[in-house]
């Protein structure tokens, strides 16, 4: 996924009310970008911090900028943008570039499950079980190469793996497809001090057959893709 505008270096100098965020440009100039993360942000929202923003000229759009990445030391980047790893996924799924479900041509997104859920997509290949994906953003890492998830409580979270069990029970495939969007991670772990009760419904949900798949991502100021697999630590 590349970068509709080329994007532009800033200097964080706040983040607040969750979608807005202050930065200081290399000519000086103070503006205020959109911050497409609603989330808690742990670690990537310091005062500071070097980022890169996407300038729009969308006479429809309120601010000029959006928030795209920030860098994180020794040549490193995360993405901040919580939409992108369902664009990265739907886009690899297509070309068959995630091993684990390369076997499927159908793709489906947003399809009602469960109680009162949609599932982020529904693969369907004859002679195969329907797999149900759900996909999660992954931006947290506290020690060595661990990415962490979730960065706060998540409740959603939780019930989408009780109903991607569900569907196991129904006789279906059911995936967690966890994307970590940081370049500086090699494995994967749950941050089960920060949610014990997402924890607890993960390790319900794999042994129920619940499949728990991890990529990361390939990032810098041109783009952003899905770059490989990392192991999922239980």
């Amino acid at each position: 996924m590349r970068f509709e505008t080329p994007l532009v270096p800033a200097r964080l100098l706040r983040r607040y009310k969750r979608f807005l965020s202050d930065f200081e440009l290399e000519d000086g100039r103070q503006v205020t970008a959109h911050c497409p993360n609603p989330g808690s942000m742990l670690g990537l929202a310091t005062p500071g911090a070097r980022c890169w923003l996407e300038p729009n000229d969308d006479p429809k759009r309120k601010l000029r900028f959006g928030w795209r990445i920030v860098e994180l030391g020794n040549g490193h980047c995360a993405g901040i943008d919580t939409s992108v790893p369902n664009r990265l996924v739907r886009a690899a799924l297509r070309e068959g570039r995630i091993a684990e479900l390369s076997a499927y041509s159908g793709l489906r997104s947003e399809v009602p499950y469960g109680k009162r859920s949609r599932v982020d997509f529904l693969l369907r290949e004859r002679n195969l079980p329907d797999a149900y994906v759900e996909v999660k953003n992954v931006h947290l890492r506290r020690e060595g190469d661990l990415a962490e998830f979730p960065d706060s409580v998540t409740a959603r979270g939780a019930r989408h793996l009780r109903e991607l069990a569900d569907m196991v029970a129904q006789g279906h495939r059911a995936v967690m497809l966890y994307i970590v969007q940081r370049t500086d991670c090699g494995r994967f772990r749950l941050a089960k001090d920060l949610d014990p009760t997402y924890a607890a419904a993960f390790s319900r949900s794999r042994v129920a057959g619940v499949e728990a798949v991890c990529y990361d991502c390939e990032i810098s100021p041109e783009g952003i893709s899905l770059r490989r697999a990392i192991p999922v630590l239980e």
